[in-house]
């Protein structure tokens, strides 16, 4: 009985000293927590996960070019869910920010963009970032740089713009369906638009807009009003001589992919 109750008591005592071994661990350092420069994939108007979600699961598990270690979720009512899942995997990382209204105002779709990135800088210590946005996701991304960038919320390296209609939708008949708040930021000569043009653009962000000739949302020439706003020596832009490339097919796009990759990670450029 006494050797019975000593296995006990030693059996005991070890599970209590591997409690206090883990308990004791260090803390993750902040390059553990979180490595490499994010970049930050933001969906357009009526967007959903699957509006980068394909173009994510290509850039990991085809190219091997990083991986997909944060998704936010964000709730009608501005409310942040973060989902980590980088699980100590190499650099670059890539966060996807799915809004649950996503047909809010470019005001306000902003707002819970530079939420999200304070609290990546506040929870995962990241100081810098480059943004990806399709459509009004594009938009949204320039007027965070141009309100946001830097001080308490991280600073943006360079940005992309896909189908991103700067000057606005031209189609009379979009707008017969679509008559939400965003769809009225849309509006060529919209007080949202004539806002961002009267703005002041960061002058050491990179920026690269990509656009198609089939694309009968973001005409080419919507597209090319970032001229109006971004310095000439910061801004690339790229028009894909494709009739069968529409609006949603440009983040579906193995060329683009390309683009993207070359703009962000390589040094030799387009």
């Amino acid at each position: 009985m006494r050797n019975k109750r000593m296995r006990m008591v030693t059996a005991a005592g070890m599970l209590l000293f591997g409690m206090i071994i883990i308990l004791n661990l260090p803390n993750k350092t902040k390059s553990e927590l979180y490595l490499g420069e994010p970049t930050v994939f933001i969906h357009g108007y009526k967007g959903t996960a699957n509006s980068f979600g394909f173009m994510l699961n290509r850039f990991e598990k085809k190219y091997g070019w990083g991986n997909k270690g944060l998704i936010y979720r964000v709730s009608k009512e501005g409310q942040i869910r973060d989902f980590n899942m980088s699980k100590g995997k190499h650099a670059p990382a890539f966060v996807q920010i799915i809004l649950e209204n996503n047909r809010a105002s470019f005001a306000d779709s902003t707002e819970w963009i530079s939420n999200v990135l304070k609290h990546m800088k506040e929870k995962y210590y990241i100081d810098s970032v480059n943004l990806v946005g399709h459509s009004m996701g594009g938009i949204i991304s320039v007027k965070y740089a141009m309100d946001y960038d830097g001080k308490d919320y991280p600073r943006v390296n360079k940005i992309i713009a896909i189908g991103s209609p700067f000057d606005g939708i031209y189609s009379e008949e979009y707008f017969h369906i679509h008559q939400d708040a965003a769809a009225m930021d849309l509006k060529p000569g919209s007080l949202a638009l004539q806002l961002l043009k009267e703005g002041t653009f960061p002058a050491d962000i990179e920026v690269l807009s990509i656009g198609s000739t089939g694309d009968v949302i973001a005409l080419p020439e919507s597209v090319q009003a970032l001229r109006t706003i971004i310095p000439n020596g910061n801004l690339q832009e790229i028009i894909i001589e494709n009739e069968k490339l529409g609006h949603s097919a440009l983040h579906e796009n193995k060329e683009v992919d390309k683009m993207i990759h070359s703009f962000l990670w390589q040094d030799d450029g387009l």
